[in-house]
């Protein structure tokens, strides 16, 4: 079987961060697309690369929908001239449900823990199987990743509070309006250094913690944990 294809850091920089600031920021005035062709062709890159990346992963996932459904709801506020509050809403929203049901899947038969740190492209799960053999080990086990996925989850509800604040700080303007367009182009600019650092590190150390649970269960050291790549 075939490894999938990861998508590209610089494709998904370029596709949902870079292209729709600079269009958004420079191409929103009358004298270019407008107000309203610019959102639209804002928006039309994320939600092109978001479906592309569906397409190409093979099946569907939540997140995956969550990610296309909000660049859908922003194309809906902001064509149907909402108020801006509801853009703060939206973007405090979704990263809220994703930790939500993170948290929700780890009762599950299909946590989603799995799918953002605990599988086969992260860790060497054959491993780490073969080293937990009792049932304390793996009672032990699930509940390091209960904690971790508690973890986890709060950088995206920390990701829903700086969302928030963001959209409220930036985007006063009526939908609608070329400061509007340009007041969405800065909020995406500055969703990266402004919510995805912060989040970031609290997911590297939600990693750190899983990584430091395994080697105290299983006796391995980090490089026998990490999945080796060919």
């Amino acid at each position: 079987m075939s490894a999938q294809k990861q998508p590209s850091l610089f494709g998904n920089l370029l596709l949902n961060i870079l292209i729709p600031t600079l269009i958004l920021t420079k191409l929103s005035t009358d004298q270019w697309l407008g107000p309203t062709w610019a959102v639209v062709a804002a928006l039309a890159f994320p939600l092109a690369y978001g479906l592309y990346d569906l397409k190409q992963s093979g099946k569907v996932n939540f997140i995956s929908i969550l990610g296309v459904v909000s660049v859908l709801l922003t194309g809906g506020i902001s064509l149907l001239e909402l108020d801006p509050k509801y853009l703060a809403i939206k973007e405090a929203a979704i990263p809220t449900l994703i930790g939500l049901a993170l948290l929700i899947s780890q009762f599950t038969s299909y946590p989603l823990l799995h799918k953002l740190l605990y599988n086969d492209q992260i860790l060497n799960l054959a491993a780490i199987k073969q080293a937990l053999s009792t049932e304390q080990q793996q009672a032990e086990l699930a509940k390091r990743l209960t904690i971790t996925s508690y973890l986890v989850a709060s950088s995206f509800f920390l990701s829903g509070v700086l969302n928030y604040l963001l959209a409220r700080w930036i985007v006063v303007s009526p939908p609608g309006t070329s400061e509007f367009a340009a007041e969405l182009g800065k909020m995406t600019a500055l969703s990266y250094p402004v919510i995805m650092v912060p989040s970031m590190i609290v997911l590297m150390a939600s990693l750190w913690y899983l990584l430091h649970s395994l080697k105290k269960l299983t006796g391995l050291d980090t490089d026998q944990l990490l999945a080796v790549k060919g």
